[in-house]
């Protein structure tokens, strides 16, 4: 009765394991997709074998016949192969695996591996392994099954290993490889590009940003009307000032001084003069005399009236209404200074313009008249339309040592809000030409480009 119930029960699960590898055959050739299969070939195969670790190989790119490398590892769902054990398994395979071998199952264990990989082969694997390799029936060699236990494994389950591995490999071999569909027949992706080439064909107004400013519009320069030292300033920058108010003085110790020796020197002069005169009357060899000192009269007077003018300008006053425009009075006061020095302007503050510094980079083609928003930090709210009345053709070095072309543009006085101040600073829009869409977006690049590329 035991032999018999034995006998049963062993064909009972010889019978159970073809049942199971038929339905794993039958599960594999089913998969349709890339990922899927080596995903059930290492987690599925538990079914029918009992292991701790599968570890699935696919044959390398490179040249050597038993180069393997790890693609799918059972209960894992990234494999790292830049990991210790990756880089172990991958070396393992290499010296135990022979390409020239035929295609059955081969038992390996610790104890038969060599010293440079036994010494870590209980820190990666379990001590029982059974490597099959997937050959298709073309001899082509796919890649490799790895299963690791802590039992030996017995010649039935390498029979069964076998053949399981014969179906994976032609199944992984009949796997739809991904068609590309041609671009042009996507309907949609075909519309798509045709509408984005034709969006990119639509004309808009070609534009640069660039720093702005608030300037008076035709100020009138103040300048230094002699060579002097300034003694002092009257007014403070932004100062409202009229029509004949002193600006600034100058020192006039040595100027009254010098129109005082003047008038000295005059006097003596004409006194001179009228003695040879008198003395004239009484000797007719004094007459020689009395033109030589009557040049020296007209000398003397001429000097002391350009002492006299000269010490009249000391005083420097405005020539008309405005506000006085300048950095700050102590730059200037105690400072000896030529004739002609600019010392400060007087504006209207109602005559106001837009003084824009476009960038180098940033520029574009632009015509006298072409219009400006001017964006101000005071008051962002309320942009500034303007035209371009004259575009410099040299760049200058603006503060931030950037190079840029200096832009001069008028505001409509109607139009100007009552709050807008000299020197407020902002960002002025540009408008140019008309160009295609794909100029304006793709400028910059292909500047960028000609410049690395030279052409």
């Amino acid at each position: 009765m035991n032999d018999s119930a034995t006998s049963a029960k062993s064909a009972s699960g010889e019978m159970d394991a073809l049942l199971t590898l038929l339905q794993l055959e039958s599960s594999a050739r089913r998969v349709l997709e890339q990922d899927a299969l080596p995903f059930m070939i290492v987690n599925e195969t538990r079914r029918l074998l009992n292991y701790r670790q599968a570890i699935l190989f696919k044959k390398a790119s490179n040249t050597l016949p038993q180069a393997m490398q790890v693609k799918t590892i059972s209960s894992i769902a990234v494999v790292d192969r830049n990991t210790p054990m990756v880089q172990w398994l991958e070396r393992t395979v290499a010296i135990l695996y022979r390409p020239d071998a035929d295609g059955s199952a081969r038992r390996f264990d610790a104890n038969q591996a060599p010293i440079d990989v036994a010494q870590a082969w209980l820190e990666f694997s379990l001590p029982h392994v059974v490597w099959t390799p997937l050959r298709t029936p073309s001899g082509i060699i796919l890649g490799g099954l790895w299963l690791a236990r802590e039992t030996p494994w017995n010649d039935n389950e390498l029979v069964l290993l076998e053949r399981l591995c014969e179906t994976y490999a032609h199944a992984w071999q009949a796997m739809p490889k991904p068609v590309s569909v041609p671009f042009f027949k996507h309907r949609r992706l075909r519309y798509g590009a045709i509408a984005l080439l034709l969006a990119l064909l639509i004309p808009v107004r070609m534009s640069a940003l660039a720093p702005v400013e608030i300037v008076p519009k035709l100020p009138s320069v103040v300048s230094a009307p002699l060579d002097g030292v300034i003694k002092e300033v009257t007014v403070n920058p932004n100062d409202a000032v009229r029509d004949g108010q002193v600006l600034f003085r100058f020192e006039d110790t040595v100027l009254r001084n010098n129109h005082a020796v003047a008038e000295k020197s005059l006097a003596i002069a004409e006194a001179e003069h009228l003695r040879a005169m008198q003395a004239a009357f009484m000797d007719e060899k004094n007459k020689a005399d009395v033109t030589l000192l009557k040049t020296k009269v007209d000398l003397a007077r001429a000097e002391r009236d350009y002492a006299r003018d000269v010490l009249g300008r000391v005083d420097v006053k405005a020539a008309f209404d405005g506000v006085a425009i300048f950095r700050d009075p102590a730059d200037w006061i105690g400072k000896p200074v030529k004739t002609g020095e600019r010392i400060m302007e007087i504006a209207n503050p109602k005559r106001i313009a837009l003084r824009i510094s476009l960038p180098v980079k940033d520029a574009i083609t632009l015509q006298t008249g072409a219009e400006v928003r001017a964006f101000l930090d005071a008051d962002p709210l309320h942009p500034l339309s303007g035209y371009v009345t004259q575009a410099w053709y040299q760049a200058e070095v603006m503060p931030g040592q950037i190079l840029a072309y200096r832009l001069d543009a008028d505001l409509p006085v109607d139009a100007l809000p009552e709050a807008v101040r000299i020197g407020w600073q902002g960002t002025a829009k540009v408008y140019g030409e008309r160009v295609p869409l794909m100029f304006y977006i793709f400028r910059r690049p292909f500047a960028a480009l000609r410049q690395i590329m030279g052409f």
